[in-house]
Protein backbone atom coordinates (compact mmCIF):
# COMPACT_ATOMS: atom_id res chain seq x y z
CA UNK A 1 0.00 0.00 0.00
CA UNK A 2 1.42 3.00 -1.11
CA UNK A 3 1.12 6.24 1.73
CA UNK A 4 1.45 9.92 0.11
CA UNK A 5 4.15 11.81 2.11
CA UNK A 6 1.67 14.17 3.34
CA UNK A 7 -1.35 13.09 5.69
CA UNK A 8 -4.34 14.83 7.21
CA UNK A 9 -4.92 13.57 10.61
CA UNK A 10 -8.08 14.67 12.34
CA UNK A 11 -7.62 14.58 16.17
CA UNK A 12 -9.49 12.95 17.65
CA UNK A 13 -9.50 9.96 15.32
CA UNK A 14 -13.05 8.41 14.75
CA UNK A 15 -13.40 5.65 17.42
CA UNK A 16 -12.32 1.75 16.48
CA UNK A 17 -14.99 -0.55 16.27
CA UNK A 18 -13.05 -3.57 16.08
CA UNK A 19 -9.42 -5.32 14.68
CA UNK A 20 -10.85 -5.49 11.42
CA UNK A 21 -11.99 -1.70 10.45
CA UNK A 22 -8.60 -0.86 12.18
CA UNK A 23 -8.54 2.63 11.38
CA UNK A 24 -10.41 5.36 9.18
CA UNK A 25 -9.31 9.04 8.58
CA UNK A 26 -11.13 12.16 7.77
CA UNK A 27 -10.08 15.45 6.25
CA UNK A 28 -12.84 17.28 8.26
CA UNK A 29 -11.78 19.18 11.13
CA UNK A 30 -8.20 18.17 10.57
CA UNK A 31 -4.53 18.72 11.22
CA UNK A 32 -1.67 18.77 8.39
CA UNK A 33 1.24 16.82 9.44
CA UNK A 34 3.15 17.26 6.84
CA UNK A 35 7.29 17.37 9.05
CA UNK A 36 8.96 14.89 10.69
CA UNK A 37 8.46 17.71 13.71
CA UNK A 38 5.10 17.31 13.77
CA UNK A 39 4.95 13.63 13.45
CA UNK A 40 7.24 13.63 16.74
CA UNK A 41 4.91 15.94 18.55
CA UNK A 42 1.80 13.23 17.94
CA UNK A 43 3.57 11.23 20.46
CA UNK A 44 2.92 13.49 23.31
CA UNK A 45 -0.94 13.09 23.93
CA UNK A 46 -1.52 14.83 27.83
CA UNK A 47 -4.79 13.23 28.18
CA UNK A 48 -4.89 9.78 27.34
CA UNK A 49 -7.22 8.00 29.16
CA UNK A 50 -7.80 4.12 30.11
CA UNK A 51 -11.04 3.62 31.75
CA UNK A 52 -11.16 0.68 34.27
CA UNK A 53 -14.97 0.18 34.64
CA UNK A 54 -14.72 -3.21 32.61
CA UNK A 55 -12.71 -4.50 35.48
CA UNK A 56 -12.77 -2.34 38.93
CA UNK A 57 -15.40 -4.13 40.72
CA UNK A 58 -14.06 -7.66 40.23
CA UNK A 59 -11.20 -6.42 42.34
CA UNK A 60 -10.40 -7.36 46.33
CA UNK A 61 -9.39 -3.43 46.56
CA UNK A 62 -11.97 -2.01 45.03
CA UNK A 63 -15.87 -1.30 46.34
CA UNK A 64 -18.99 0.70 45.63
CA UNK A 65 -21.54 2.39 47.10
CA UNK A 66 -24.78 -0.24 48.44
CA UNK A 67 -26.90 1.60 46.12
CA UNK A 68 -25.29 0.37 42.66
CA UNK A 69 -26.10 -2.67 43.82
CA UNK A 70 -29.13 -3.84 45.71
CA UNK A 71 -31.76 -3.02 43.61
CA UNK A 72 -30.26 -2.11 40.42
CA UNK A 73 -30.77 -3.59 36.85
CA UNK A 74 -28.50 -6.05 36.02
CA UNK A 75 -25.22 -4.72 34.06
CA UNK A 76 -21.41 -5.64 33.85
CA UNK A 77 -20.72 -3.85 37.20
CA UNK A 78 -23.27 -5.62 39.36
CA UNK A 79 -22.19 -9.28 37.84
CA UNK A 80 -18.78 -8.58 38.14
CA UNK A 81 -19.52 -7.46 42.10
CA UNK A 82 -21.28 -10.31 42.98
CA UNK A 83 -18.98 -12.30 41.30
CA UNK A 84 -22.33 -13.91 39.19
CA UNK A 85 -20.70 -16.45 36.24
CA UNK A 86 -24.13 -17.64 35.32
CA UNK A 87 -24.33 -14.32 33.34
CA UNK A 88 -23.42 -14.40 29.51
CA UNK A 89 -21.51 -11.21 29.82
CA UNK A 90 -21.58 -10.65 25.67
CA UNK A 91 -25.39 -9.68 26.13
CA UNK A 92 -24.21 -6.53 28.78
CA UNK A 93 -21.22 -5.51 26.65
CA UNK A 94 -22.57 -3.52 23.50
CA UNK A 95 -19.06 -1.55 23.65
CA UNK A 96 -16.29 -0.98 25.63
CA UNK A 97 -14.58 2.83 25.80
CA UNK A 98 -11.25 1.02 27.20
CA UNK A 99 -10.63 -1.34 24.25
CA UNK A 100 -11.83 1.47 21.95
CA UNK A 101 -9.73 4.02 23.19
CA UNK A 102 -6.42 1.41 23.50
CA UNK A 103 -6.78 0.90 20.07
CA UNK A 104 -7.54 4.55 19.11
CA UNK A 105 -4.28 5.29 20.57
CA UNK A 106 -2.62 2.38 18.55
CA UNK A 107 -3.68 3.66 15.50
CA UNK A 108 -1.94 6.92 15.98
CA UNK A 109 1.66 4.91 17.38
CA UNK A 110 1.22 2.75 14.09
CA UNK A 111 0.94 5.55 11.63
CA UNK A 112 3.78 7.95 13.02
CA UNK A 113 5.81 4.48 12.80
CA UNK A 114 4.39 3.93 8.93
CA UNK A 115 4.65 7.44 8.12
CA UNK A 116 7.42 9.40 9.48
CA UNK A 117 10.18 8.03 6.98
CA UNK A 118 8.69 9.69 4.48
CA UNK A 119 7.97 12.91 5.70
CA UNK A 120 10.57 15.83 5.57
CA UNK A 121 13.11 16.12 8.59
CA UNK A 122 16.11 15.50 10.35
CA UNK A 123 16.54 11.68 10.39
CA UNK A 124 17.68 11.23 14.22
CA UNK A 125 14.26 12.73 15.19
CA UNK A 126 12.94 9.93 12.60
CA UNK A 127 14.38 7.44 14.42
CA UNK A 128 13.39 8.84 18.03
CA UNK A 129 9.67 9.70 16.71
CA UNK A 130 9.34 5.44 15.82
CA UNK A 131 11.23 4.72 18.92
CA UNK A 132 8.85 7.23 20.94
CA UNK A 133 5.75 5.27 19.32
CA UNK A 134 6.63 1.72 19.06
CA UNK A 135 7.34 2.43 23.63
CA UNK A 136 3.97 3.38 23.63
CA UNK A 137 2.36 0.95 21.66
CA UNK A 138 3.94 -1.66 23.69
CA UNK A 139 2.26 -0.23 26.75
CA UNK A 140 -1.18 -0.57 24.98
CA UNK A 141 -0.88 -3.90 23.98
CA UNK A 142 0.26 -4.76 27.32
CA UNK A 143 -2.56 -3.65 28.95
CA UNK A 144 -5.10 -4.91 26.14
CA UNK A 145 -3.72 -8.65 26.49
CA UNK A 146 -3.63 -8.35 30.06
CA UNK A 147 -7.45 -7.30 30.17
CA UNK A 148 -8.70 -9.49 27.31
CA UNK A 149 -6.62 -12.81 27.55
CA UNK A 150 -5.51 -15.17 30.33
CA UNK A 151 -2.76 -14.46 32.30
CA UNK A 152 0.90 -15.41 30.92
CA UNK A 153 1.27 -18.85 31.73
CA UNK A 154 4.57 -20.35 30.38
CA UNK A 155 2.89 -23.52 29.83
CA UNK A 156 -0.47 -22.63 27.67
CA UNK A 157 1.03 -18.96 26.38
CA UNK A 158 1.54 -20.40 22.73
CA UNK A 159 -2.19 -21.53 22.43
CA UNK A 160 -4.10 -19.42 24.97
CA UNK A 161 -6.33 -16.96 22.91
CA UNK A 162 -5.00 -13.47 22.64
CA UNK A 163 -5.27 -10.25 20.74
CA UNK A 164 -5.96 -8.46 17.40
CA UNK A 165 -2.27 -6.97 17.05
CA UNK A 166 -1.28 -4.40 13.54
CA UNK A 167 2.22 -2.60 13.19
CA UNK A 168 1.87 -0.74 10.95
CA UNK A 169 -0.41 1.54 9.12
CA UNK A 170 -2.94 -0.26 6.55
CA UNK A 171 -6.45 0.36 5.67
CA UNK A 172 -6.76 -3.39 4.07
CA UNK A 173 -5.39 -4.93 7.00
CA UNK A 174 -7.65 -7.54 8.17
CA UNK A 175 -5.98 -8.81 11.36
CA UNK A 176 -6.55 -12.09 12.76
CA UNK A 177 -6.28 -12.99 16.79
CA UNK A 178 -2.47 -13.39 18.35
CA UNK A 179 -1.98 -16.15 21.19
CA UNK A 180 -0.80 -14.66 24.76
CA UNK A 181 2.57 -15.59 23.72
CA UNK A 182 2.66 -13.39 20.42
CA UNK A 183 0.80 -10.70 21.94
CA UNK A 184 4.05 -10.84 24.73
CA UNK A 185 6.76 -11.40 22.15
CA UNK A 186 5.47 -8.10 19.97
CA UNK A 187 5.63 -6.26 22.96
CA UNK A 188 8.93 -7.22 23.78
CA UNK A 189 10.36 -6.73 20.03
CA UNK A 190 9.19 -3.10 20.13
CA UNK A 191 10.29 -2.08 23.71
CA UNK A 192 13.85 -3.82 22.24
CA UNK A 193 13.72 -1.72 19.08
CA UNK A 194 12.23 1.25 20.79
CA UNK A 195 15.04 1.27 24.17
CA UNK A 196 18.05 1.78 22.05
CA UNK A 197 17.20 5.07 20.47
CA UNK A 198 15.43 6.88 23.44
CA UNK A 199 16.05 9.85 25.38
CA UNK A 200 16.93 10.03 29.15
CA UNK A 201 14.90 13.60 29.33
CA UNK A 202 12.39 13.74 27.04
CA UNK A 203 11.46 16.85 25.55
CA UNK A 204 8.23 16.95 27.95
CA UNK A 205 6.31 14.71 30.41
CA UNK A 206 3.98 13.34 27.87
CA UNK A 207 7.25 11.53 25.66
CA UNK A 208 8.46 8.08 26.83
CA UNK A 209 11.58 8.40 28.41
CA UNK A 210 14.51 5.63 29.15
CA UNK A 211 13.55 5.00 32.75
CA UNK A 212 9.58 4.26 31.61
CA UNK A 213 10.72 2.21 28.97
CA UNK A 214 12.99 -0.17 30.91
CA UNK A 215 10.65 -0.10 33.42
CA UNK A 216 7.68 -1.66 31.32
CA UNK A 217 10.54 -4.33 29.79
CA UNK A 218 10.79 -5.37 33.27
CA UNK A 219 7.15 -5.41 34.13
CA UNK A 220 6.72 -7.78 30.73
CA UNK A 221 9.86 -10.28 31.71
CA UNK A 222 8.23 -10.48 35.77
CA UNK A 223 4.44 -11.39 34.56
CA UNK A 224 6.63 -14.06 32.16
CA UNK A 225 8.47 -14.94 35.01
CA UNK A 226 11.64 -14.56 33.64
CA UNK A 227 12.90 -12.86 37.32
CA UNK A 228 16.51 -12.50 36.20
CA UNK A 229 15.76 -10.43 32.87
CA UNK A 230 13.35 -8.67 35.19
CA UNK A 231 16.21 -7.63 37.77
CA UNK A 232 17.94 -6.44 35.27
CA UNK A 233 15.17 -4.18 33.37
CA UNK A 234 14.34 -2.92 36.35
CA UNK A 235 18.26 -2.22 37.51
CA UNK A 236 18.70 -0.19 34.52
CA UNK A 237 15.22 1.71 35.14
CA UNK A 238 16.27 2.84 38.39
CA UNK A 239 19.92 4.12 37.28
CA UNK A 240 18.24 6.72 35.51
CA UNK A 241 15.65 7.76 38.06
CA UNK A 242 15.37 6.57 41.40
CA UNK A 243 13.74 9.20 42.98
CA UNK A 244 10.64 8.05 45.44
CA UNK A 245 8.65 11.29 46.86
CA UNK A 246 9.02 11.27 50.86
CA UNK A 247 5.03 11.53 52.06
CA UNK A 248 6.71 11.15 55.45
CA UNK A 249 8.64 14.57 55.07
CA UNK A 250 5.51 15.73 52.80
CA UNK A 251 3.26 15.15 56.01
CA UNK A 252 5.52 17.50 58.16
CA UNK A 253 5.22 20.01 55.61
CA UNK A 254 1.71 20.29 56.06
CA UNK A 255 0.41 17.86 52.98
CA UNK A 256 -1.35 18.43 50.21
CA UNK A 257 -3.33 21.24 51.65
CA UNK A 258 -0.59 23.30 52.64
CA UNK A 259 1.74 22.40 49.85
CA UNK A 260 0.40 21.37 46.62
CA UNK A 261 1.73 18.55 43.91
CA UNK A 262 0.17 18.68 40.92
CA UNK A 263 1.01 16.53 37.44
CA UNK A 264 3.78 16.52 35.96
CA UNK A 265 5.80 17.82 39.10
CA UNK A 266 5.80 14.56 40.88
CA UNK A 267 9.25 13.11 40.30
CA UNK A 268 8.73 9.63 40.86
CA UNK A 269 6.16 9.43 37.97
CA UNK A 270 7.37 7.84 35.01
CA UNK A 271 4.68 7.98 32.82
CA UNK A 272 1.53 9.96 32.55
CA UNK A 273 -1.46 7.78 31.66
CA UNK A 274 -4.74 7.98 33.79
CA UNK A 275 -8.03 6.32 34.16
CA UNK A 276 -9.99 9.03 33.13
CA UNK A 277 -8.09 12.35 31.94
CA UNK A 278 -5.78 14.26 33.09
CA UNK A 279 -7.85 15.97 36.15
CA UNK A 280 -9.06 12.58 37.63
CA UNK A 281 -11.81 14.03 38.78
CA UNK A 282 -14.35 11.07 40.00
CA UNK A 283 -12.09 9.54 42.17
CA UNK A 284 -14.60 10.20 44.96
CA UNK A 285 -17.74 9.10 43.52
CA UNK A 286 -16.05 5.94 41.67
CA UNK A 287 -12.79 4.77 43.26
CA UNK A 288 -14.02 3.89 46.33
CA UNK A 289 -11.72 1.57 48.47
CA UNK A 290 -12.52 -2.25 50.04
CA UNK A 291 -12.63 -2.81 53.67
CA UNK A 292 -10.05 -5.41 53.45
CA UNK A 293 -7.69 -2.92 51.52
CA UNK A 294 -8.78 -0.31 54.37
CA UNK A 295 -7.69 -2.20 56.67
CA UNK A 296 -4.16 -2.73 55.44
CA UNK A 297 -3.39 0.91 56.40
CA UNK A 298 -1.83 1.24 59.73
CA UNK A 299 -2.41 4.58 61.15
CA UNK A 300 1.08 5.36 60.79
CA UNK A 301 0.70 5.30 56.60
CA UNK A 302 1.02 8.76 54.92
CA UNK A 303 -0.28 7.15 52.05
CA UNK A 304 -3.56 6.83 53.83
CA UNK A 305 -3.91 9.80 56.01
CA UNK A 306 -2.94 12.18 53.79
CA UNK A 307 -5.28 11.47 50.60
CA UNK A 308 -8.22 9.41 52.13
CA UNK A 309 -11.41 9.95 54.02
CA UNK A 310 -13.61 7.37 56.01
CA UNK A 311 -16.39 9.58 57.88
CA UNK A 312 -18.03 11.56 54.57
CA UNK A 313 -21.84 10.01 54.24
CA UNK A 314 -22.21 11.49 50.95
CA UNK A 315 -19.78 10.19 49.11
CA UNK A 316 -19.57 6.46 51.04
CA UNK A 317 -21.66 4.27 53.02
CA UNK A 318 -21.44 5.26 57.01
CA UNK A 319 -20.65 1.93 58.94
CA UNK A 320 -19.12 -0.13 55.51
CA UNK A 321 -15.44 0.47 56.71
CA UNK A 322 -14.68 1.99 53.40
CA UNK A 323 -12.56 5.04 52.00
CA UNK A 324 -12.48 7.39 49.30
CA UNK A 325 -9.46 9.48 47.63
CA UNK A 326 -10.15 13.01 49.26
CA UNK A 327 -7.97 15.35 47.52
CA UNK A 328 -8.07 17.01 44.25
CA UNK A 329 -5.65 16.81 41.54
CA UNK A 330 -4.86 20.95 42.23
CA UNK A 331 -3.91 19.94 45.52
CA UNK A 332 -2.00 16.50 44.61
CA UNK A 333 -1.88 14.40 41.52
CA UNK A 334 -2.13 10.79 42.19
CA UNK A 335 -0.43 8.60 39.54
CA UNK A 336 -3.16 5.25 38.48
CA UNK A 337 -2.26 3.89 35.00
CA UNK A 338 1.14 4.65 34.61
CA UNK A 339 4.51 3.83 35.67
CA UNK A 340 6.28 5.28 38.77
CA UNK A 341 9.53 4.73 40.52
CA UNK A 342 8.18 2.77 43.73
CA UNK A 343 6.88 0.11 41.02
CA UNK A 344 10.16 -0.73 39.67
CA UNK A 345 11.47 -0.99 43.34
CA UNK A 346 8.28 -3.21 44.34
CA UNK A 347 8.97 -5.35 40.89
CA UNK A 348 12.92 -5.52 42.15
CA UNK A 349 11.81 -6.74 45.22
CA UNK A 350 9.79 -9.48 43.59
CA UNK A 351 12.67 -10.66 41.82
CA UNK A 352 15.16 -10.95 44.47
CA UNK A 353 12.70 -12.77 46.53
CA UNK A 354 11.69 -14.57 43.16
CA UNK A 355 15.68 -16.02 43.68
CA UNK A 356 15.40 -16.58 47.29
CA UNK A 357 17.78 -13.40 47.45
CA UNK A 358 15.48 -12.37 50.71
CA UNK A 359 17.60 -9.64 52.73
CA UNK A 360 17.95 -7.55 48.99
CA UNK A 361 13.99 -7.62 48.61
CA UNK A 362 12.70 -7.10 51.87
CA UNK A 363 16.03 -3.86 52.04
CA UNK A 364 14.19 -2.71 48.00
CA UNK A 365 10.77 -2.68 50.09
CA UNK A 366 11.85 -0.71 52.98
CA UNK A 367 13.26 1.78 50.57
CA UNK A 368 9.43 2.37 49.96
CA UNK A 369 8.27 2.09 53.20
CA UNK A 370 10.88 4.45 54.60
CA UNK A 371 9.09 7.19 52.54
CA UNK A 372 5.70 6.12 53.11
CA UNK A 373 5.29 5.03 56.66
CA UNK A 374 5.50 7.96 59.84
CA UNK A 375 6.90 5.42 62.50
CA UNK A 376 9.60 3.02 62.81
CA UNK A 377 6.97 0.44 61.92
CA UNK A 378 8.37 1.47 58.59
CA UNK A 379 11.35 -1.01 58.54
CA UNK A 380 10.60 -4.74 58.12
CA UNK A 381 12.67 -7.63 59.19
CA UNK A 382 13.92 -10.10 56.87
CA UNK A 383 11.44 -13.23 56.67
CA UNK A 384 12.33 -16.60 57.66
CA UNK A 385 10.92 -17.79 53.80
CA UNK A 386 10.52 -16.67 50.49
CA UNK A 387 6.40 -17.02 51.03
CA UNK A 388 6.41 -14.97 53.73
CA UNK A 389 8.39 -12.21 51.78
CA UNK A 390 6.56 -12.54 48.76
CA UNK A 391 3.23 -11.59 51.06
CA UNK A 392 4.76 -8.92 52.35
CA UNK A 393 5.66 -7.75 48.43
CA UNK A 394 2.24 -8.73 47.62
CA UNK A 395 0.47 -6.39 50.42
CA UNK A 396 2.78 -3.22 49.81
CA UNK A 397 1.87 -3.18 46.14
CA UNK A 398 -1.46 -3.34 47.15
CA UNK A 399 -0.99 0.01 49.60
CA UNK A 400 1.18 1.75 46.86
CA UNK A 401 -0.51 0.82 43.53
CA UNK A 402 -3.73 1.98 44.16
CA UNK A 403 -6.81 1.99 41.29
CA UNK A 404 -5.80 1.83 38.11
CA UNK A 405 -5.09 -2.21 36.47
CA UNK A 406 -2.12 -3.68 39.09
CA UNK A 407 -4.07 -5.58 41.45
CA UNK A 408 -6.12 -7.15 38.80
CA UNK A 409 -3.29 -7.81 37.05
CA UNK A 410 -1.74 -8.98 39.83
CA UNK A 411 -5.09 -11.15 41.07
CA UNK A 412 -4.29 -12.73 37.49
CA UNK A 413 -0.66 -13.60 37.58
CA UNK A 414 -0.32 -14.92 40.97
CA UNK A 415 -3.57 -17.05 40.73
CA UNK A 416 -1.64 -19.23 38.61
CA UNK A 417 0.47 -20.21 41.38
CA UNK A 418 -1.02 -21.82 44.14
CA UNK A 419 1.05 -20.75 46.87
CA UNK A 420 -0.06 -17.46 46.04
CA UNK A 421 -3.59 -17.94 44.23
CA UNK A 422 -6.60 -15.95 45.97
CA UNK A 423 -10.34 -16.66 46.33
CA UNK A 424 -11.70 -13.45 47.13
CA UNK A 425 -14.70 -13.48 49.13
CA UNK A 426 -17.08 -10.57 49.14
CA UNK A 427 -20.13 -9.98 52.24
CA UNK A 428 -22.87 -7.41 51.03
CA UNK A 429 -24.29 -5.27 51.72
CA UNK A 430 -22.94 -4.50 55.04
CA UNK A 431 -25.22 -1.66 55.73
CA UNK A 432 -28.29 -1.78 53.91
CA UNK A 433 -30.98 -4.23 56.38
CA UNK A 434 -33.77 -4.32 53.62
CA UNK A 435 -32.05 -6.96 51.75
CA UNK A 436 -30.57 -10.62 53.05
CA UNK A 437 -27.05 -10.60 53.25
CA UNK A 438 -24.78 -13.05 51.05
CA UNK A 439 -21.44 -13.87 50.97
CA UNK A 440 -19.96 -13.93 46.98
CA UNK A 441 -16.60 -16.04 46.09
CA UNK A 442 -14.87 -15.45 43.40
CA UNK A 443 -12.33 -18.49 42.78
CA UNK A 444 -8.45 -18.01 41.30
CA UNK A 445 -9.73 -19.85 37.83
CA UNK A 446 -12.93 -17.87 37.57
CA UNK A 447 -13.83 -16.89 33.61
CA UNK A 448 -14.47 -14.11 34.96
CA UNK A 449 -11.03 -12.58 35.18
CA UNK A 450 -10.81 -12.65 31.20
CA UNK A 451 -12.84 -9.67 29.88
CA UNK A 452 -14.84 -10.70 26.58
CA UNK A 453 -14.63 -9.21 23.98
CA UNK A 454 -18.03 -6.21 23.58
CA UNK A 455 -20.74 -6.79 20.63
CA UNK A 456 -19.60 -4.23 18.66
CA UNK A 457 -16.07 -5.69 18.12
CA UNK A 458 -17.18 -9.10 17.26
CA UNK A 459 -19.83 -7.54 15.11
CA UNK A 460 -17.21 -5.90 13.01
CA UNK A 461 -15.04 -9.09 12.74
CA UNK A 462 -16.41 -11.89 12.41
CA UNK A 463 -13.30 -13.74 13.02
CA UNK A 464 -12.67 -13.11 16.52
CA UNK A 465 -13.57 -15.26 18.54
CA UNK A 466 -13.75 -15.06 22.90
CA UNK A 467 -11.51 -16.14 25.13
CA UNK A 468 -13.78 -17.55 27.39
CA UNK A 469 -16.28 -20.01 27.21
CA UNK A 470 -19.11 -17.15 26.77
CA UNK A 471 -21.57 -17.39 24.35
CA UNK A 472 -21.62 -14.24 21.15
CA UNK A 473 -25.29 -13.79 20.90
CA UNK A 474 -25.28 -13.47 17.17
Amino acid sequence: MKIANKLFWCLPLLLLLSCKKYTELTPKGSLLVSTTKDFYDLVSLPNRAYPITNIQNLVDDMWTREYNIVGATQNINVVHFTFDESVNRVNLLSASTFYNQTYKYINRWNTIISLVDESNGDAAMKTLAKAEAKAFRAFDYFLLINVYAKAYDPATAATDGGICIMDKYDLEAQPTKSTVKAAYDFVQKDLDEAIPHLEVQPADPYHPSLAFAWALKAKVHLFKREYAQAKEAALKSLSYNDQIFDLVAYSAQGGPNVVPVTAPNNPEVLSYMYMTGYNEMNFAYTYIISPELRNLFNDDDARFKLFFNTTSTSLLDAGSGTAYYSIGYTKFFYPTVGIKTTEVYLMLAEAYARENNLGEAINTLNKIRTKRITSAAATLAVPATTKETMDLIITERRRELLFGFNRFFDLKRFNLEPEYAKTTVRLFPLVNKTVPQQTYTLKPNSRLYIIPFAQDVLKKNPGLTLNTDEVIPF
